[in-house]
């Protein structure tokens, strides 16, 4: 099974074909990553069409499309949704979303207790928390500090995700700061072994958009 693995949730682009065997993701055939502020949609198209090439196989090749649904900032976060929705329609595939924090955390599998952050702006961070590689609390979104009276009392062993943001908390940081194609396929990996139908790709915006239209600024 050959998977197109796409994520825009964070500042950093990534797009990936991975090859799934004997039902184990264990073969990134190829993989694009390029940290970028705008023109999501035209460089990832480009990284997509750079990976089939590179993997020796063309869209018809693919069996499935994985999207990381964020948390994620409105902009950056619906291309990427619109764009594996787009690839998964014209090739009659499934799209399955995952959260992109959980593919992370999955790069971290020998941290037990690991809390995981990306840049949410507004001086605020998304995050969940793990242990051993299972959620058990988020994705939501809150201010560094207003996170760490939330969590005090928790027993957590490290952090990971941007950097800049990690620093902020009292932990241990790990090196696992974007999802990897790797990763998002490994989230997804359960339902595409079973030949899950997925549902309806939802995006974990968390808030509403920081541009609205003038008419509900009014409101």
């Amino acid at each position: 099974m050959l998977v197109l693995a796409i994520d825009t949730a964070t500042p950093e682009i990534v797009a990936g074909v991975v090859e799934v065997t004997d039902d184990v993701a264990q073969a990134v055939r190829s993989e694009r990553r390029e940290l970028t502020t705008r023109g999501h949609a035209e460089i990832l198209t480009t990284r997509i069409l750079e990976c089939l090439t590179e993997a020796g196989v063309t869209r018809a090749d693919l069996d499935a499309v994985v999207v990381g649904q964020g948390p994620g900032p409105f902009t950056g976060l619906r291309v990427g949704l619109a764009t594996g929705a787009a690839f998964a329609d014209a090739l009659g595939i499934p799209v399955h979303g995952v959260c992109s924090l959980d593919a992370i955390a999955l790069q971290e599998p020998d941290t037990r207790s690991l809390l995981v952050v990306t840049d949410a702006r507004r001086r605020e961070v998304y995050w969940a928390t793990y242990t051993d590689g299972v959620r058990t609390h988020g994705p939501d979104v809150l201010a560094p500090g207003e996170l760490g009276e939330h969590l005090a009392g928790e027993k957590i062993d490290a952090v990971a995700g941007s950097p800049g943001h990690a620093a902020l908390f009292d932990l241990p940081i790990r090196s696992a700061s974007v999802p990897t194609a790797l990763t998002l396929v490994q989230v997804a990996l359960p339902n595409l072994v079973a030949s899950v139908v997925p549902g309806p790709l939802t995006p974990l915006y968390l808030r509403r958009p920081d541009a609205v239209e003038l008419k509900d600024r009014k409101k």
